[in-house]
Formats: structure tokens, sequence, C-alpha cells
């Protein structure tokens, strides 16, 4: 199916945007609070921390700050069984995002990510859900000098694409995707149905646009058409 739109480019955040991982977190943190013998926490707050990494996971559990002397060992610990899981992974593209790939890749236009998100676990999971193959460019903190909110990320990701930021979506469910598509020049799309915590305030972040489900992401591209 053709996509009447004039976007060159489409690039994703991970967690949160492109695929559900929270179902994976929500069950390493309990794993994690039951070896430490404390009984599990609410996966509604889990799934609210997700996009804010692994260290924001740790402090949500233990209720701890990175200064305390097992914060280091516990955090390792939760990457370990991280990785174990990818291997068994609960995580899914959202709804509606495989058909939109499929025409991406069906109209020539390269699709790619730029998260936070370290290679060793995101290359794992996009190789466990087959998407390494298909995914245009995988920028990660390990390939810049500077994650988001800077620009560099995205900035790589059209430089590898060879694509003109002008044209260039980037979508992303945390205030930080946002800023630092802003600050790359590039067309910024807030996933609304993301990992948001209670305060969030979508409107409040200056995304060109807000999407609140994730199949309206392909309608969005067909009205982004230029002269």
């Amino acid at each position: 199916m053709t996509l009447q739109t004039s976007i060159e480019c489409v690039l994703f955040d991970l967690d949160g945007t492109l695929i559900d991982t929270a179902p994976d977190f929500i069950k390493v943190v309990n794993k994690l609070l039951a070896e430490q013998q404390k009984p599990p926490i609410d996966s509604e707050l889990i799934y609210q921390t997700v996009s804010d990494g692994a260290r924001a996971l740790v402090k949500l559990a233990f209720q701890i700050e990175e200064d305390a002397k097992e914060f280091a060992t516990l955090n390792q610990r939760l990457l370990d069984l991280y990785q174990e899981q990818i291997e068994i992974t609960e995580s899914l593209l959202y709804p509606g995002l495989n058909q939109l790939l499929e025409q991406l890749e069906e109209n020539s236009i390269p699709w790619g990510i730029v998260t936070n998100k370290p290679e060793l676990y995101a290359s794992a999971l996009l190789n466990k859900l087959t998407l390494n193959e298909r995914c245009g460019v995988l920028v990660c903190p390990d390939h810049v000098e500077n994650r988001k909110p800077h620009p560099e990320p995205i900035l790589l990701a059209c430089e590898k694409l060879n694509c003109e930021t002008d044209k260039t979506v980037y979508i992303g469910d945390h205030l930080r995707d946002i800023q630092a598509a802003k600050n790359a020049d590039v067309i910024a799309i807030a996933a609304a149905y993301g990992y948001l915590n209670s305060s969030s305030k979508v409107e409040e972040w200056y995304a060109d646009f807000i999407v609140q489900q994730s199949d309206q992401i392909k309608p969005l591209l067909n009205i982004l058409t230029f002269a």
C-alpha cells in the first residue's frame, strides 16, 4: 500500500514507542525484589518508569538513591535478569506498527531506532523479534558521545540513512525524545500511548504532533506532504 507522504525517514524511540517492553521489566523488577525478600510492587508504577531506564527502576523498587551502597549491585543484577528475560521476551510491537513498518519498507522509506537503551540489550531484543535486519539504523548511547536529549543520536541516524532532517520524523514517549527531535530540527511526534508517568503533560512538551494511539502514526504520516 502506498504511503502518501513527503517524509523520507521515520525514526522511533524503542521502549514505549516502537515496542511495548514493559511486560519484561515487570517480570525482572519483581524477580529482583523477590531475590531480596521484598514484596512485588504495582505493575503500573513499573510501566510508568520503564522509559527512564534501569537506574530509575532500581530507585523505584527499592526506594533508594544512586549513592546508596547497594545501588550498583542491584542495578547490575537487574540488567543481568533483563538480559536473561530477553531470551523469553514478552515484548511486542505496538498495535499497527508492524503494518506501518511493512508499508515503509514497500515504499522504500527507511526506518530506524534512536534509543538510550545500551546496544547489548537493544540489539538482542531486535534480534529476538526479528527486526534487526529490517531496521535501517540502530543508534544507542554506545555509538555517540551525547545521549538524548542532545541531537547527536538523531543526527547520526539521519546521516547513516542519508536523509534530510526536515523530512525526517522522530517519535518518542518521553520529554527528552521531543527535546532531542527539536534540537536535531526534525519533526517531533509525541507518543502519548507510551510509558508516561502520572505527572507527564504531553501537551507541554511542544511536540509538532501528538498521537494517542500507535495506529494513528500512519494517518499522520500521510498528511505530512510538502510542496
